[in-house]
């Protein structure tokens, strides 16, 4: 999986394009402070210092340790990163071309021993376009706050350079907002001022040249009591008297962007009417994108044919889901980079989604184009391929922009290209438009919606960051609700904008109080009614593709696998793919993981309100999801734990399809992917009178939740099938689901509710005359009493357990039984009769190859083993357990049984291995959030 590293802004860590997340602020300084230095070793001490500082807390080296456990357990999975101890500490093993930090430094190199002025400039516009704000934003250490000082003078010099290429090449018209903005941040630096007052005087702003100068020598009067250097004045002077040694460099008329235009072929027009400029209005409003525009420079320097060879330079297709500023995106940078297009820039608007009218065809728009060339009516053939054929003429050899703003299809696009490299196209559309992409070299350019940073800037924009500041937690509801989306953001903050004195808490009340959140989300024209939006680019798809959409908004979840979708949809997985893959085509959905969609929560909205109509279908769908999700996950659990009874599951409804796992560590994937997606699938069917399903489903659970820590989500789902079984009835499944509720309070540290739990069970059991039910209960109360440290009132529930195991003939269960009875017995130091009970349950657990139940015993032995002084043979034991453990995947029994290992090390005299040992069974219980975390912690600063 392909990880990339980003920090030139906040710290954003991603994993095949996905956001994963690194913890809380210190454990983002660990991996901050190994991410400047890859492939090299940061010494331990000096670690420590780059994270606390002069304030190195108690314990600091083991609270490292433990950051960097969870820092490699959430980079599991991608083969090329890798976090190494290595003496004196520790190095991140990864390639430096990862990090935005080292991409930037390895370009602004490059165009430092660049030949020319286009390849440098290309390279340090890249450069400049990774930075998304200030490196480390949010993370204050003493070390990083020096450190981002730093980087901040290299971004300043890489922009400095930048600068002098462009008024080099005539460029100063483009780069004259980037020298302003940077000047006001920079005032006092005069190299930079020299080049902003260079550019206006460029660009016919003579007057403000001038003052830009005078301000600068009154704030160096006021402020040091100096004058502005004398190259700095020298310039003021040439300013002053127009010396031609500043004018605009002559370039040749095929050379540098941003020069005169002037005839390039027979077909250009000579006349200035025949210099197009149909760009709209750029965005009144405009935020964030910065990747997106940086990306959009990079496309057009790495697709120019400088020796006019090669296809038409589409410069990128944008495409995206409605709504979410595709066109935004596109005018701001066409308006931002005119000044490279001097023979003019063309747009159409193409309406392939609009829903004030139909789609405009391409004759049409070539018809519209040949006016704004300035042909005469005259010489326009009444033939629509004739007409193409002499827009080509025209703009062939021409550097302009076209722009062909939301296009339906890539039909109605191929013929507006023109014929040669000079010119550049921008498209955007709520396609992908792939057939572009593949036989005309377009350049792909995704849109998404606006992370929270640039939500809540588009806000402050449109309201004020007054407003805005005044009342954060309203914003915050408005984000949420909004979801990023720019097209609702914008209708928000327009409704707060034209009300100023409304508090944007009402502004919030309003958008979750509406009967739909669509509702709140109507603007006075059709174009900004989202509704409307969604409604144009449903009406483009197949009716099994919209049906699919339908019935997609329904499932439980932030997501939806292609296997649980077929069964929603009663479809084969194969027969899903294509109506899938026009949903993504038409940005309706993501596919935001391979075999994996999810929508926008407002375009779930809308498919929902689709669905209202058709209850029955609508329920046939879900409970055929359910049925996908239960028979899957029984087939899991039963890879994680072969030794359980299997449930009694009623057959799947026709038309679902069960996800076929072949081993143990399949099953622990989908339990891992389909974690969240379970707990609502749980939370649906108990609310809506599948509680069978509930009960079963949560039963599938418990082992995975066990092993992996989750003990909160057990708990719950847990609740959930107590309350589910109670009102069906089902008396045998209600005690299973006071024992799964019963051992998640266990590891909750809940003692009193599971116990109540466990006799609640105990009870139904006896009445349902179960015996193999009351064995499982007995067993549950051994531990629970273990868990308390109370191995006397365990044993004898422990051999109730055993006898109740050996009457209803049960050999596995018996093998368990006995361990926890030599447990005990070691518990109470007769650990001679603990090893005989071990040793007879390790021989079951064997003849019935149950891993779990030797791990458990092997565990057992050594503990035994330990107590009476027998070191080595307790850590042959150990590591056995351990072993078994790490195979199985139970990460809270590996904590218990390293915590085991390092008492025998210790015990033994070896107090380094001890420590090796705790320290990572402490790493296991802190990613866990187990209680026993602090018995460990409380033996490292013995």
């Amino acid at each position: 999986m392909a990880v990339e590293f980003r920090v030139l802004g906040d710290l954003d860590v991603r994993v095949d394009g996905r956001a994963v997340r690194i913890g809380h602020a210190r454990q983002q300084c660990v991996l901050a402070a190994l991410l400047v230095e890859p492939n090299r070793v940061v010494a331990t001490g000096q670690l420590i210092s780059r994270v606390w500082g002069d304030e190195v807390p108690d314990g600091a080296a083991a609270t490292l340790r433990g950051y960097l456990s969870r820092l490699r357990h959430a980079l599991a999975g991608t083969d090329d990163v890798r976090i190494v101890r290595r003496h004196p500490g520790y190095l991140l093993a990864v390639d430096p071309d990862r990090v935005d930090l080292h991409r930037f430094r390895a370009l602004t190199e490059q165009a430092r021993r660049a030949e020319d002025d286009a390849t440098a400039i290309s390279a340090l516009e890249r450069a400049l376009g990774l930075w998304r704000g200030e490196a480390f934003d949010g993370l204050t250490t003493p070390w990083l706050a020096a450190y981002r000082q730093t980087l901040d003078r290299q971004r300043l010099a890489a922009a400095l350079d930048r600068n002098d290429i462009a008024l080099r090449r005539g460029t100063h018209a483009r780069l004259l907002p980037d020298v302003l903005d940077l000047s006001g941040r920079y005032p006092w630096d005069e190299r930079l001022a020299a080049q902003a007052m260079l550019a206006l005087y460029r660009c016919g702003r003579q007057a403000d040249a001038l003052e830009h100068f005078h301000r600068l020598r009154r704030r160096l009067a006021a402020e040091i009591g100096a004058d502005p250097s004398p190259p700095l004045a020298q310039l003021y002077q040439q300013i002053l008297t127009a010396d031609a040694a500043i004018a605009p460099p002559d370039l040749p008329a095929d050379g540098e962007p941003g020069t005169p235009a002037t005839d390039r072929s027979p077909g250009a027009a000579r006349d200035a009417s025949a210099v197009p400029r149909q760009l709209p209005a750029s965005p009144g409003v405009f935020a964030g994108r910065t990747a997106q525009l940086a990306r959009l420079d990079e496309q057009l320097a790495d697709a120019g044919h400088p020796d006019g060879a090669g296809s038409p330079v589409v410069i990128s297709s944008i495409g995206g889901g409605g709504g979410v500023g595709k066109t935004w995106l596109a005018l701001r940078w066409a308006h931002a980079n005119a000044g490279r297009f001097p023979d003019g820039q063309l747009y159409v608007n193409l309406r392939g989604f609009d829903p004030t009218g139909d789609p405009v065809g391409w004759p049409v728009a070539v018809r519209g184009f040949l006016e704004a060339l300035g042909v005469e009516p005259a010489r326009v053939s009444a033939d629509p391929e004739a007409q193409a054929s002499l827009y080509r003429t025209l703009v062939a050899g021409r550097r302009m922009l076209i722009v062909l703003d939301d296009a339906r299809d890539a039909a109605t696009v191929v013929p507006l290209l023109p014929g040669t490299p000079t010119s550049a196209v921008l498209v955007t559309s709520r396609r992908q438009l792939a057939g572009l992409v593949t036989t005309h070299g377009a350049r792909p350019l995704p849109l998404d919606v606006l992370p929270d940073d640039e939500a809540r800037e588009l806000i402050v924009r449109q309201v004020g960051a007054a407003r805005v500041g005044g009342q954060p937690d309203a914003v915050g509801d408005i984000l949420r609700f909004c979801g990023g989306l720019p097209l609702a953001l914008g209708i928000v903050a327009a409704r707060a904008a034209l009300n100023p004195e409304l508090a944007l808490s009402s502004v919030a009340a309003e958008l979750t109080t509406a009967v739909s959140p669509l509702d709140a989300l109507t603007g006075d024209e059709v174009t900004t009614n989202l509704r409307v939006v969604l409604s144009r680019s449903l009406a483009a798809l197949t009716p099994e593709a919209a049906e699919v959409f339908t019935l997609l908004g329904l499932a439980p979840g932030p997501d939806i696998g292609r296997a649980a979708a077929a069964g929603l949809t009663a479809r084969t997985p194969d027969g899903l793919r294509p109506l899938l893959r026009e949903l993504v085509d038409a940005h309706l959905v993501q596919e935001h993981v391979a075999g994996r969609y999810r929508m926008h929560d407002l375009v779930r909205t809308y498919a929902v309100e689709r669905a209202a109509g058709d209850e029955a279908g609508s329920r046939s769908a879900l409970c055929r999801l359910v049925d996908h999700h239960l028979h899957t996950a029984h087939a899991a659990a039963l890879l994680l734990s072969p030794q359980r009874d299997p449930l009694t599951l009623t057959p799947a409804a026709p038309g679902v399809t069960v996800e076929r796992l072949d081993d143990l560590a399949a099953a622990l994937a989908w339990f891992t992917r389909e974690h969240q997606v379970l707990l609502a699938t749980i939370e649906y069917a108990a609310g809506n009178g599948l509680d069978a399903a509930a009960g079963q489903l949560s039963w599938t659970l418990a082992t995975y939740f066990d092993r992996q820590g989750h003990w909160h989500d057990w708990a719950a789902v847990a609740r959930r099938a107590v309350e589910a079984t109670g009102r069906s009835g089902d008396r045998p499944a209600q005690a299973q689901a006071h024992r799964l509720l019963a051992g998640a309070c266990s590891n909750l540290g809940r003692y009193a509710e599971a116990q109540r739990n466990l006799l609640a069970a105990l009870d139904l059991f006896a009445a349902l005359g179960d015996d193999e039910g009351r064995a499982h209960t007995h067993f549950d109360l051994s531990m629970l009493h273990d868990r308390q440290r109370q191995p006397r009132e365990a044993l004898p529930h422990a051999r109730r357990s055993l006898a109740l195991y050996e009457r209803v003939g049960s050999p596995l269960k018996q093998a368990v039984a006995l361990n926890a009875i030599g447990w005990y017995h070691s518990q109470l130091g007769e650990h001679h009769d603990a090893i005989t009970f071990c040793r007879r349950a390790l021989a079951l657990s064997e003849q019935a190859g149950s891993a779990y139940g030797q791990a458990n015993t092997w565990d057992s032995i050594g503990f035994a083993h330990h107590h009476l002084g027998e070191y080595d043979q307790a850590v042959d034991c150990f590591h056995q357990a351990l072993a078994l453990f790490a195979e199985i995947g139970d990460r809270h029994a590996e904590g218990i049984v390293l915590d085991h290992l390092g008492d025998t090390w210790a015990a033994a005299g070896r107090p380094d291995a001890a420590r090796d040992a705790w320290l990572r069974s402490l790493a296991l219980y802190e990613e866990l959030g187990h209680a026993d975390a602090e018995a460990v912690r409380r033996k490292l600063h013995q």
